[in-house]
């Protein structure tokens, strides 16, 4: 790791010259830039460095046993007995798969309620906060006065630049 920092603070050493006085250049363009080159080479450790990870990490990325076509039934385990360890076979339960949906007859007959409750619970949720808003503002009087009839007559303006005739 400190070959590593030494190398970067090397690249940066060497590729800084923004402080430097640029002159004119007397020889023509090199054959590959070094720049370049130095910031190609650190891109491609850094990419390579996360590629390459070790084998436990790699366990981490793997799917899970249950979305897998080898699904464990049976498992056996080792339990403590009074004067030895023994070993339990674990029966995995299986979930009732009897269909216990409504018949569709049923579902149908009672639609209207349902439908009746979720356009009661609908058009609450819109009047019920502006009803909340009108008890809020109901003893606010500033419309009144914004839409009263008796309107001050503005001042008037004296005459000719700056105020002469």
């Amino acid at each position: 790791m400190k070959r590593f920092s030494f190398l970067v603070a090397l690249i940066a050493i060497l590729g800084a010259d923004a402080l430097a006085p640029q002159g004119p250049k007397a020889s023509a363009k090199p054959a590959f830039d070094l720049k370049k080159a130095a910031a190609g080479t650190f891109a491609a450790m850094t990419i390579a460095s996360n590629a390459f990870m070790p084998m436990a990490d790699a366990m981490d990325y793997q799917y899970p046993a249950a979305f897998s076509s080898s699904t464990v039934v049976a498992e056996k385990v080792v339990r403590e007995g009074l004067y030895r360890d023994y070993e339990v076979d674990i029966v995995q339960e299986t979930d009732d798969a009897r269909s216990t949906f409504k018949a569709a007859k049923e579902t149908k007959s009672k639609k209207g309620k349902y439908t009746a409750l979720l356009a009661v619970l609908i058009v609450g949720s819109f009047v019920i906060p502006m009803a909340q808003y009108f008890w809020y503002v109901r003893d606010d009087d500033s419309s009144d006065q914004f839409f009263a009839e008796d309107v001050p007559e503005p001042p008037k303006k004296k005459g000719g630049f700056f105020g002469r005739k």
